[in-house]
């Protein structure tokens, strides 16, 4: 009998023990994966996960990109009333041809320095700026006009001409114009900080060199 007792408690006793061990693995498997849900969560919340720092560098700027801005507007404006005269008034097809493209590519970037300054809290330069000549934020002694612009005795007398003449006209004038460009351009790219118009400054420079190749070749230069 006692034999019989002394089973029956050894077999309870090791059954407790299994239902203890079992218990704790599975309080242990919880307690696992919350950790590793705690340390998902964190590493979701990094800062490094944020966007914030890349589009503050985006954002900067500085004096040199807003006069880059404001003085390019006025001077891509003229070299669109020149296009726009050579659409009616060129006798030359490749000369429509080059005046089509400069509007194409120069209209979109007066648009976009625009936005530039506006999102920048700077003066958007008018319309009538075009005739101006002055570089707004840049000191020209003697007040000489930006690089390449056009008086209004020079657009007078563009906007008078007609035929081969208005074509030789309008190539020597817009050659000047470009070089005047690429020279501007030239200055932002060496001391601009605002990525976008140090990239478009490097396009005008890129493009409008390409085209003072070709005008001059059309005037029969080489």
């Amino acid at each position: 009998m006692r034999n019989t007792r002394s089973l029956t408690r050894r077999t309870v006793l090791a059954a407790v023990s299994v239902t203890a061990a079992l218990t704790l693995a599975a309080c242990g498997a919880d307690g696992g994966d919350t950790s590793s849900s705690a340390a998902s969560s964190s590493a979701s919340s990094s800062p490094s996960s944020s966007p914030s720092s890349s589009a503050g560098a985006v954002g900067a700027h500085n004096g040199q990109d807003v006069s880059f801005a404001q003085g390019m507007i006025p001077h891509h404006r003229q070299a669109l009333e020149m296009a726009e005269l050579a659409a009616r008034r060129a006798s030359s097809a490749q000369v429509k041809d080059l005046a089509s493209r400069i509007e194409k590519a120069q209209d979109p970037e007066i648009k976009t320095m625009s936005g530039w300054l506006a999102t920048w809290g700077e003066k958007v330069p008018a319309a009538s700026d075009s005739m101006a000549g002055a570089m707004p934020g840049m000191d020209h002694s003697g007040g000489s006009a930006m690089p390449g612009m056009m008086g209004a005795s020079d657009m007078d007398e563009l906007a008078k001409a007609s035929g081969k003449d208005f074509d030789a006209m309008f190539l020597a004038m817009m050659v000047r114009h470009h070089q005047g460009a690429v020279d501007m351009a030239a200055v932002e790219k060496s001391k601009g900080a605002y990525g976008p118009a140090r990239s478009m400054a490097d396009s005008v420079v890129t493009a409008q060199t390409a085209e003072i190749a070709e005008m001059k070749k059309l005037l029969g230069k080489n």
